[in-house]
């Protein structure tokens, strides 16, 4: 029984595995050996339950950077720290998880950070790079707008997929900013800021 477990592996497969994401390698190396070692029913159940805490993990400490260009003209994400800035006047902020009750208080954390600094930008730009806003996430997305709006800082949204777009009508996001400070593409709202 050991022997026919171990055929059913797919190295090669796991080989892709570990070289697009090592947590998801870990995940399918303890699910394997469970399979082979306990069994098949036992394995689903760790594999999903590991998979489970991976993907709550990825949303309790999501990939927030701030977007800058080099001067070849590529894009290069920055750690989110206060002082940070796309360019002079400018915070292009990456979300790039949903935004929910459980990292919507770190999002508006970071927020407030970036734009709370000495010389603070005249536009904050929130690269939505999110699949999904709740009601505690639509509701701090609504707060920072209006904290944002008493500052005098322009909050803008660009890259929204149209169900993110829906969910940010629906919270009074689009209306609090205005819907010309939604743009389709990060360079339109980085155009939009060198225009203004």
């Amino acid at each position: 029984m050991f022997v026919i477990g171990l055929k059913l592996v797919d190295v090669a497969g796991m080989r892709d595995v570990w070289r697009l994401s090592h947590d998801e390698f870990w995940v399918a190396a303890a699910t394997a050996a469970v399979v082979v070692g306990v069994g098949v029913e036992q394995g689903i159940v760790l594999a999903a339950v590991l998979s489970l805490i991976l993907h709550v993990r990825r949303h309790y400490t999501p990939a927030d950077r701030v977007v800058t260009w080099d001067a070849a003209g590529r894009l290069v994400l920055q750690p989110a720290l206060p002082g940070t800035v796309t360019e002079r006047g400018l915070v292009i902020y990456r979300f790039a998880v949903g935004v929910f009750y459980a990292n919507s208080a770190r999002l508006a954390e970071e927020v407030l950070g970036l734009v709370d600094v000495p010389d603070p930008p005249r536009w904050f730009v929130l690269q939505a790079a999110i699949d999904d806003v709740d009601y505690t996430g639509g509701k701090t997305l609504l707060e920072l707008a209006h904290q944002l709006a008493e500052r005098g800082i322009v909050f803008a949204v660009a890259g929204a997929r149209p169900a993110v777009r829906r969910e940010l009508d629906h919270f009074g996001v689009t209306a609090k900013i205005g819907p010309e400070h939604v743009y389709d593409r990060l360079d339109d709202a980085r155009a939009a800021f060198r225009a203004a």
